[in-house]
């Protein structure tokens, strides 16, 4: 891609060929095919079989023969990796570059800090081994560690977030440079620009800006979740608001109490639009941000989930925990998780500041029937939810990865977050037993949720044994991985 397009954070423009997906995100809503394959990671990591974590394939399309299947499955090339998110070489950021290829899949490795790159064009049901960037090379010319989110920019490189140094401290976060041929370039920030804690990011090249999310020190999390972490300091409570492409951190907004443990964070689709959200998991709130009249980027709580007082747990009160959330291509309805509550909401933002629930569907979740755990009404009785089966299968643990279709009739739903606390929370239900997928039907008219009685993914009868199963992808492109400019 040209030098000029690099620089100021922009693909290339013009001629009548095209690049890989979509001019705009209503083009992508309005044009894109229906989904036919799905791509998820899916993690043996903390289970206690011996196995390569892998990507596996799934046949979403109603017509075929192998509809709801898993129908191939990529063994990486280590035990131990953790696969956890995902992204491409290139997206919709690149739709005016005919050179491009949406064509390689990035798979960072959250324990153990390879970056995988996977093939998905020869076989697009049965992507093929490309690379492996190993840990030690990027922890030697970086200094980084735990890599995370992965995004593809107009310049033809690979960012991807790290949450630490190779020793899991939070101190040695920043952002990896992987170039056109995914060698290890260098960091992508300025010098002294690394704030503690990292997690995911989202770039918005019209207002010059990139916000970045703060999980937690790799050290902490990795182990489990501690509440006596939070209270040291080990977990984070900001966002950081860098100049793009530049690198230079200009801004960190402190979320405060309200904003514990922010994690996916998205601007608007729309790439005028100075606005977005971040799930602060712990604390349970969708936190949105926005430019001000003076330039600089403010915060307020636009959707708080309260928690819930429950008997039986570890805890007198349950937070939803919100863990993942997307946006419709359109931006009229946000779609976030309660991994501990069980429940997926659907909000109607087309004024952002005020979303207004209009669907919510009971897909899991530690307070279903049958649980052990209970919450308490105001009136003191004890309640629980009730959660159907599914293809006679009852459903364990709860919604964690969403993904939406580009049309936002269908969302998919994987329910592992990270295996060593998908163990402390679920235990063996989850772990020993294996993830599931399941496809929502959403009334995008009147709002509403339902589950499609006809998809089961059980990720619990794989050939080598229960596997968790994670972030899901379009070889097409999606909803999370697509950035416009």
């Amino acid at each position: 891609m040209a030098a000029a397009a690099a620089a100021n954070g922009s693909a290339c423009c013009g001629g009548a060929k095209k690049g890989p997906g979509y001019a705009t995100p209503l083009e992508a809503m309005e044009k894109g095919p229906r989904e036919k394959l799905l791509y998820v990671t899916c993690v043996y990591n903390g289970t206690g079989i011996n196995k390569p974590d892998y990507l596996g394939t799934v046949d979403v399309d109603p017509n075929s023969p192998t509809y709801s299947q898993v129908i191939h499955r990529l063994p990486v090339t280590h035990v131990g990796d953790e696969l956890h998110h995902s992204g491409w070489n290139a997206c919709s950021s690149c739709h005016g570059d005919p050179s491009a290829s949406r064509r390689f899949l990035i798979l960072p490795s959250l324990l153990s800090g390879r970056v995988y790159v996977i093939d998905t064009l020869k076989d697009p049901r049965a992507p093929a081994l490309h690379k492996v960037v190993e840990a030690e090379d990027i922890a030697e010319k970086t200094g980084l560690g735990f890599p995370h989110t992965s995004h593809c920019l107009a310049s033809g490189e690979i960012m991807i977030s790290c949450l630490g140094d190779k020793e899991g401290n939070a101190a040695g976060n920043g952002f990896l440079l992987l170039d056109s041929e995914f060698n290890v370039k260098g960091r992508w920030e300025k010098p002294g620009h690394s704030p503690l804690f990292g997690y995911d990011y989202w770039y918005q090249p019209r207002h010059k800006t990139m916000i970045s999310s703060s999980w937690g020190a790799p050290a902490a999390f990795r182990t489990g979740f501690d509440l006596q972490h939070v209270q040291d300091g080990l977990y984070g409570r900001h966002l950081h608001v860098y100049d793009w492409p530049g690198g230079e951190l200009r801004q960190t907004l402190d979320l405060g109490s309200t904003g514990l443990l922010p994690l996916e964070v998205r601007f608007l689709h729309d790439p005028s639009k100075d606005t977005g959200y971040v799930g602060c998991a712990l604390t349970s709130n969708m936190v949105r941000f926005f430019k001000t009249v003076d330039g600089s980027w403010s915060h307020e709580v636009a959707i708080s989930i309260k928690p819930l007082k429950v008997r039986n747990w570890i805890l007198p009160e349950m937070p939803g925990l919100i863990t993942d959330f997307v946006l419709s291509l359109d931006d009229r309805y946000l779609y976030l998780v309660n991994w501990l509550h069980g429940d997926i909401r659907q909000y109607n933002i087309e004024d952002p500041a005020k979303p207004v629930l209009a669907g919510q569907v009971w897909v899991g979740g530690l307070l279903q029937k049958g649980s052990e755990v209970v919450y308490v009404t105001d009136d003191d009785n004890e309640e629980q939810y009730n959660v159907p089966q599914v293809k006679g299968h009852r459903l364990r643990g709860g919604p964690q990865m969403i993904q939406l279709s580009l049309d936002g009739k269908r969302v998919y739903v994987t329910n592992s977050l990270f295996s060593k606390w998908d163990e402390q929370f679920y235990g063996p239900d989850l772990v020993k037993k294996g993830s599931h997928m399941l496809q929502i039907d959403v009334d995008t008219e009147k709002g509403g949720l339902s589950i499609n009685p006809d998809f089961f993914v059980d990720f619990g009868d794989e050939p080598d044994g229960p596997s968790l199963a994670h972030e899901m992808r379009y070889p097409g492109g999606d909803c999370t991985s697509d950035i416009w400019i």
